[in-house]
């Protein structure tokens, strides 16, 4: 008998890959063959769970009768959750079919969780899917729900599934982590300088609450941020300056700056221009004028300037619902581009923009970028468009200006794309460093560690509308019936400035669509059927006569 060649084809097949098979096999090690390492976790996940000394548990309620693309999600959340097992066992999860547990949908709802209505059709029959595709991760007394579904519109149920599936391991790990830590990081929330009211800023405050504490920072004397204050600041991770409308004092800005140079975080939502839509509404017209909150040397020294000019995208806006007639004693609303609400739409990787519904911003101005700062690097979150029109204040916005969005008005000029909101990192200077001022702060700091800092240009972002005393969701617009996203921006927000772990990175995750050629496959169809019908029959026939003809050509 001919001896094998280890070198051959079949030797190869032989002696090396059907061993390392069955040795995977058995070990259960598995390889990732994929060019984006699809199955591969981060090594910032992995310290993350080898970090987890209590046991956590993960119910996902993806379980049952449900359509393919559902189907792909739950393979690959068992997969991605079996992986975390094996780094750490105390991490467990189960799949849970809520209509076979019969878990009722006020239940499910009452758990934070909102259903997805699928329509199902089956002997030509219509009928609908109900189900709640979000995990539940749980740890003692503690629990949260995370949807798996990415929440963003104007997406086909392919590509929303495909973002699903690339958040996939951000959306649980970053959940575990702040579900198992012992101790949570505390936000402080300026309250001094005229901010938003509270019941415009509970929206944020109940997103931040959601993984971190949260609470206002009143200064002790009553007027401003004294040395008094420092102790309760240096117990914060990161302070929130949300809409400030008083001006901050030279003795205040020293103790922001070393509170930055102490590495405290800081983001700040900031209106350079004052211009109300109460008050446009109610008298037609308003005039829009600029606010100095004496900030402009302080962010000068992190290479930015906030200007006070209102930016006009007549390409990416909002609507706005005017009553435009009446019917029998009825209004009628009609919908309007109102470019003074531009939409932040991402347009890059940045993982603090991505895979969020459009973000609504209010009658914001610009950001300019000096550069020249060393150590301190600068990313752009969101830019409007090419069509961008800047309008210089004090000046009129009427309301009647929806009819013509993009006509140049008085004292308007078209311009280049304006910048709403930047991310800062580096290491900071203090603006004081060589200042007579840093002698009245105790422990003066003239550098500070890695730190981050985000600047919005734009003080109504994280203001929730309020109607009949009651606090809207934030980014929810009752008259349009929309969702934008300034919720998940503000969020994410938060977790890149106190994320450690950098686990937000893990939003940048890519995974490459390998789609077949749907035009090919309708046009070759019948082609390529009749090929797999005939094919094995030809081979059949073909080994079936080979055989014949050796056997007669021995035998005969």
């Amino acid at each position: 008998m001919k001896k094998i060649q280890f070198k051959s084809p079949l030797g190869i097949l032989l002696f090396i890959i059907l061993p390392l098979a069955i040795i995977l096999a058995i070990t259960g090690i598995r390889l990732d063959l994929t060019k984006e390492k699809r199955y591969t976790l981060s090594e910032n996940t992995i310290k993350v769970l080898e970090s987890v000394k209590k046991p956590v548990t993960v119910d996902v309620y993806l379980e049952g009768d449900f359509p393919a693309s559902f189907k792909q999600l739950q393979g690959e959340t068992k997969f991605m959750l079996e992986n975390f097992r094996k780094i750490n066992p105390k991490v467990d999860f189960k799949f849970i079919d809520p209509i076979k547990t019969k878990m009722s949908q006020d239940t499910l709802m009452a758990m934070g969780m909102q259903p997805s209505v699928l329509p199902d059709v089956k002997d030509g029959k219509v009928s609908q899917i109900v189900l709640f595709p979000y995990a539940v991760v749980k740890q003692g007394n503690k629990g949260v729900s995370i949807p798996l579904v990415v929440q963003q519109t104007g997406i086909d149920a392919d590509e929303q599934l495909r973002k699903s599936i690339e958040n996939l391991e951000y959306n649980l790990i970053s959940n575990i982590k702040n579900i198992a830590v012992d101790k949570r990081k505390k936000i402080g929330v300026l309250v001094n300088q005229d901010e938003l009211r509270p019941d415009e800023f509970q929206g944020f405050m109940n997103l931040a609450l959601e993984n971190y504490d949260a609470g206002p920072i009143i200064p002790k004397n009553q007027t401003e941020l004294s040395l008094e204050d420092v102790p309760l600041l240096k117990q914060m991770s990161a302070l929130v300056i949300a809409k400030p409308r008083k001006a901050f004092t030279d003795n205040e800005k020293v103790i922001l700056d070393q509170y930055i140079m102490n590495g405290g975080k800081t983001l700040w939502m900031i209106d350079a221009v004052n211009a109300e839509m109460d008050t446009l509404m109610r008298s037609q017209k308003v005039m829009p004028f600029p606010i100095d909150v004496n900030m402009t040397d302080f962010f000068f020294n992190y290479g930015i300037r906030i200007n006070p000019a209102l930016v006009k995208d007549v390409k990416k806006f909002a609507l706005l619902k005017l009553v435009t007639g009446e019917v029998s004693g009825n209004p009628q609303f009609t919908s309007l581009p109102w470019p003074y609400y531009p939409l932040g739409i991402a347009e890059n990787n940045n993982p603090v923009t991505k895979n969020i519904n459009p973000v609504k911003f209010e009658f914001p101005t610009s950001i300019d970028t000096l550069g020249g700062r060393k150590n301190i690097k600068t990313k752009v979150l969101f830019e409007s468009s090419e069509r961008t029109l800047l309008k210089q204040v004090p000046n009129y916005v009427e309301l009647k200006e929806v009819a013509s969005v993009d006509s140049l008005g008085q004292m308007e000029k078209p311009s280049t794309p304006k910048i709403y909101a930047v991310a800062l990192e580096g290491k900071f200077n203090s603006a004081y460093a060589s200042r007579i001022e840093r002698k009245s702060y105790p422990g003066f700091k003239g550098q500070s560690p890695e730190n981050k800092m985000i600047v919005i240009a734009d003080g109504d972002v994280g203001r929730n509308k309020v109607v009949k005393g009651e606090p809207l969701p934030l980014g929810v617009d009752l008259m349009t019936n929309e969702q934008f996203g300034n919720e998940q921006f503000l969020r994410n927000a938060l977790d890149y400035l106190l994320d450690d772990s950098n686990l937000i990175d893990l939003r940048n995750r890519n995974i490459e669509e390998r789609l077949l050629d749907r035009h090919r496959i309708n046009e070759e169809k019948s082609t390529w059927q009749m090929f797999n019908l005939l094919l094995p029959l030809i081979i059949i026939g073909i080994l079936g006569g080979l055989f014949f003809w050796l056997r007669k050509k021995k035998f005969g």
